[in-house]
């Protein structure tokens, strides 16, 4: 019987494969290399030759369609030519296309895009009050851009509403599943799970709380250059409340003492931008526990990654007192 670890080695050098065999379909320097540097939905790989740096993008099998990663493609280019924030520059293959198709024989084909590498470095973590502001800022400008957009004809992105996350659909898989469940953690996350559902239906969908946004509003998915603030990684972008990007600026980091902290340097930043109602911000809680429970879900079903090893059983276990906080005081 194979174990996880050879199968996940495995994995890994069939997506250098993929990696390098995309190469030639780019107008790119005969002795280019491909060098992974991030796994997660996605494989990420940074691309060197004669001084310069790209950023190749493999796209997991059968997560998003051509036409979603297409629509992805179209939002946040329209971001940087809008000057909302600066966003990943796309770069066409050969052919004319954006989005390459990569097939090698034993593999199901890949899409695959190539980005301009951005310069810049995330955000000093030692500090981190100072970049949620920036991030608050940068996100409402982005929220902004969203609701005025006009989108293209045939638009397609995933939605993250309560059934995407925890419904039928679960896009990132069962909560249940979370790595260290038992039954006393499965009654408890049931019960914060269904009282979500209860105050998400009532807090609405209407066009000011939800629409199109990027979904992981990380500090690790923004870059400053100088004066220059950019935002990467649209890969998770989609259909949710607005309030779900300032959830998803504390993902796996929920529980720490300060977030109360955090959240009021995210609004302080937002509102710095955009309006943000009193309403809003008193159900900001309520998206955080959302985060976090999706979190958990998609630790159990990426569990052959780096990042769900490295969080494991210990973050079920902090999202406990989450939970028990959250029903002390919205139950």
């Amino acid at each position: 019987m194979t174990s996880p670890d050879a199968s996940h080695q495995e994995k890994l050098k069939e997506l250098q494969r993929i990696a390098e065999a995309a190469l030639p379909f780019y107008d790119l320097p005969p002795e280019a290399t491909a060098t992974m540097i991030n796994l997660s939905e996605n494989a990420t790989y940074r691309i060197d030759a004669g001084g310069r740096k790209w950023a190749l993008r493999v796209h997991r099998e059968g997560y998003h369609s051509k036409t979603a990663i297409g629509s992805e493609l179209a939002w946040l280019q329209a971001l940087r030519q809008d000057g909302a924030v600066t966003t990943p520059v796309p770069l066409k293959g050969r052919n004319g296309e954006l989005i390459q198709i990569v097939a090698l024989p034993g593999l199901k084909a890949r899409h695959v895009v190539l980005f301009d590498w951005e310069t810049g470095t995330e955000p000093d973590e030692s500090e981190l009050l100072g970049p949620f502001e920036v991030l608050g800022a940068a996100t409402a400008r982005m929220h902004l851009h969203s609701r005025k957009w006009t989108r293209p004809q045939n638009f397609e992105r995933l939605t993250w509403d309560f059934d995407g996350a925890f419904g039928k659909v679960k896009h990132w898989g069962s909560w249940r599943d979370g790595m260290g469940l038992d039954a006393e953690k499965m009654g408890l996350f049931q019960r914060a799970v269904d009282l979500i559902e209860k105050r998400l239906e009532s807090f609405g969908k209407g066009h000011e709380r939800f629409g199109l946004i990027h979904c992981d509003m990380r500090l690790a998915n923004l870059l400053i250059d100088g004066d220059e603030t950019k935002v990467i990684d649209f890969d998770d972008c989609g259909f949710s409340w607005y309030l779900y990007d300032c959830a998803t600026a504390l993902s796996f980091i929920e529980h720490r003492p300060d977030v109360p902290e955090l959240i009021e340097a995210w609004v302080k930043g937002y509102r710095s931008v955009a309006p943000l109602s009193a309403e809003d911000e008193h159900e900001i809680p309520t998206f955080v526990l959302y985060r976090r429970l999706l979190l958990v879900a998609w630790i159990g079903s990426h569990a052959e990654t780096d990042l769900a090893k490295s969080m494991g059983v210990p973050y079920t276990k902090d999202t406990v007192a989450l939970c028990e906080n959250y029903l002390a005081r919205f139950g």
